[in-house]
């Protein structure tokens, strides 16, 4: 019995290990920031904030203004999201392969940030997707020690412990270059394929 659990874990181990091996950096398939022909500037941010709302809420914009003299560069921000899961294949905010595996192993939360710069009558899109894992102390002795500072009832201190380890914090894990390739083509779909009128006259 315990041969066959031993067996079971090993390969499971080797399973995850060979997982990590071959999952490569994703191969960048259009440029960052990346150019998109001329189109109404209206248009162009409203399908800008229809694709980033597909994977993030938006917390604030900016809208980008590109009409004769009123020329503004557009910028949106995404509030912090908690990584999906392999057991959430709706959601669209990690990546499939190692990004989700991750986000279903460990506490990874990101956010997104997307300018919109208008070059001449086209415009430069770039995002930037932002990474952390949770830094936490799983320590018995830090959690009661924590809370006991902020409270000394015993029936208090009692709930928070069983609530499960602090969080000391968030540490940068770097961009995730694969979601935002995902969502700069998402974007070049919507304003090179979709039935639009009018086009910017310059």
């Amino acid at each position: 019995m315990v041969g066959l659990a031993f067996c079971l874990v090993t390969t499971a181990g080797c399973g995850t290990l060979l997982y990590r091996l071959k999952t490569r950096p994703p191969q960048q398939i259009v440029p960052n920031p990346m150019a998109l022909p001329p189109a109404e500037d209206t248009f162009v941010w409203l399908q800008v904030v229809d694709v980033v709302d597909d994977y993030f809420r938006i917390r604030s914009e900016q809208p980008v203004q590109n009409r004769g003299e009123m020329v503004l560069d557009g910028r949106l921000e995404t509030s912090y999201k908690v990584g999906a899961s392999i057991n959430e294949p709706w959601r669209k905010d990690s990546t499939d392969g190692f990004e989700r595996l991750q986000s279903t192993l460990q506490s990874i939360r990101r956010r997104a940030f997307v300018f919109v710069r208008p070059m001449g009558a086209g415009y430069d899109v770039e995002v930037v997707v932002q990474k952390e894992l949770e830094d936490t102390d799983r320590s018995l002795d830090a959690i009661e020690g924590a809370v006991t500072a902020r409270d000394n009832t015993v029936a208090e201190r009692r709930s928070q412990v069983d609530d499960g380890p602090i969080t000391l914090g968030w540490i940068p894990l770097g961009r995730d270059a694969s979601l935002e390739q995902v969502i700069l083509q998402d974007i070049l779909g919507r304003i090179t394929n979709a039935d639009r009128s009018p086009l910017a006259h310059h």
